[in-house]
């Protein structure tokens, strides 16, 4: 007879249900397997009860006579890509096919825009430009012009208005017009600035190809963009191209040609880590890649600017990045340009050769804190740059200081105008020269900072 107390003998109760239960459990098991094999045959049924948490994106097509969605324009692009970013990020696919752009395409983030290779371009139709009529003040959404011909709705529009004598000196609007009342562009935002007409204010169907503001993540695939440079006005690198994003982190491009814009190719301001492999720049008016104000990390792999003004030109603060194994070739000017406090970047593996005057040139900047230094230049092929007048391999303007440029090889062939491998200006300091070889060049390396002063 059990002489426990009460608890205990509740807490034996427990024990039996437990162990009855777990009884009639293993029974039912093996009674389960005997019905269902594949349970006994090493697959974990358990398995399938695991919880779905990972996404799977959405992929939607866009063609001229096949696809999800249909048209040639770029309101069904954006269609497409407004739709999949709605939906969590995917990708929009572009079978192949010229698709003439009336605006610009604004990517999204988490979208993945991928063409079909060469077969896939997308076309800025021809622009029209016309003054306008009656001042715009900031606050406005209209101007008034002198003629609307050549405007549509859902064209995109640019309105400048001169601040100085520079290119680049504009007050610029990108916007849509919305709506179109006589001779007045009504838009789809405040003008933000006034637009006057003693600043002769314009207005012009004027956009990038490609474009965002505040816009992470995203991938630009096997595609051509066609600036039909002719039929355009040109514009400054600083307010479009056929890639003009600003303010977005962490893009990566593959396979992507800008070709033929009246501008830059491939622009970005203030933007890190975008990313570039296998890209060309080819024949645009100006710059074919601008990694541009304060962008960090910047990386270029594989790729080709021919025939642009200049092929790479950091602008202000570009730090940390990398050129690797790029051709930067036929350009204007120059190959790559480093200036204004653009510092620590790398230059490797690069074939760099019949520029117009320069093949890397590192800018004279205003004062040593503004300078380009801490950059490196290692490996590459440096040749016959310069065309109409003498040129040079490596130009070091200015007050630029800890330069490394190891291991390259400067050339002038038969014939070339490139008459000095490297110059070192007067102010430069703490260069560094190391396994250099130099062939054909009458001046293998001027060196300026040991010259006399001049009475």
């Amino acid at each position: 007879m059990y002489q426990g107390n009460m608890q205990d003998m509740t807490v034996c109760a427990r024990w039996a249900i437990i162990l009855t239960l777990a009884v009639c459990i293993t029974g039912a098991a093996t009674a389960d397997e005997t019905q269902h094999p594949e349970a006994s045959s090493g697959v974990d049924v358990t398995a399938t009860n695991r919880p779905f948490r990972d996404m799977r994106r959405l992929t939607l097509t866009v063609g001229q006579d096949a696809g999800d969605l249909q048209g040639s324009d770029d309101k069904v692009i954006q269609a497409a890509i407004d739709y999949v970013y709605r939906l969590g990020g995917g990708a929009v696919c572009i079978l192949p096919g010229v698709y003439d752009l009336r605006n610009a395409l604004y990517l999204r983030p988490d979208i993945t825009l991928k063409g079909s290779g060469e077969k896939t371009v997308l076309r800025k139709t021809d622009s029209v430009v016309t003054a306008l009529s009656r001042d715009c003040d900031w606050y406005e959404y209209a101007v008034q012009v002198e003629s609307t011909t050549g405007f549509t709705q859902g064209a995109g529009v640019m309105l400048r208005s001169r601040t100085g004598p520079g290119d680049w000196q504009y007050d610029v609007l990108r916007a849509t017009v919305t709506s179109i009342d006589g001779n007045v562009l009504f838009l789809d935002r405040m003008a933000a600035k006034n637009f006057w007409t003693q600043n002769k204010a314009t207005a012009a169907t004027i956009f990038p190809l490609l474009t965002a503001e505040g816009v992470d993540d995203v991938a630009v695939e096997d595609i051509v963009l066609d600036g039909n440079r002719d039929h355009n006005e040109h514009i400054n690198g600083n307010y479009a191209g056929a890639v003009f994003i600003q303010n977005c982190n962490r893009w990566r491009f593959t396979n992507v040609v800008a070709r033929r814009y009246n501008g830059d190719g491939f622009s970005f301001q203030v933007c890190d880590d975008i990313h570039f492999v296998n890209c060309r720049a080819v024949d645009n008016a100006d710059l074919g890649f601008h990694p541009g104000s304060g962008s960090q990390r910047p990386v270029f792999l594989h790729c080709d600017a021919r025939g642009n003004s200049q092929g790479i030109f950091f602008c202000w603060g570009v730090s940390n990045g990398q050129v690797v194994d790029c051709n930067l070739s036929g350009n204007a000017r120059y190959g790559i340009s480093i200036g204004h406090r653009d510092t620590d970047n790398l230059i490797t593996g690069c074939t760099i050769e019949r520029n117009g005057e320069v093949g890397i040139l590192l800018r004279q900047e205003g004062g040593e804190f503004r300078g380009g230094h801490r950059n490196r230049i290692e490996g590459c092929r440096i040749r016959d740059n310069g065309v109409d007048r003498p040129g040079i391999g490596i130009d070091i303007q200015g007050q630029t200081h800890d330069l490394v440029a190891v291991n390259n090889r400067l050339e002038s062939s038969a014939g070339g105008r490139q008459e000095t491998g490297i110059r070192i200006g007067a102010q430069a300091r703490r260069i560094y020269l190391e396994n250099n070889t130099y062939e054909g060049c009458p001046v293998q390396t001027e060196d300026m900072r040991t010259q006399p002063l001049k009475p």
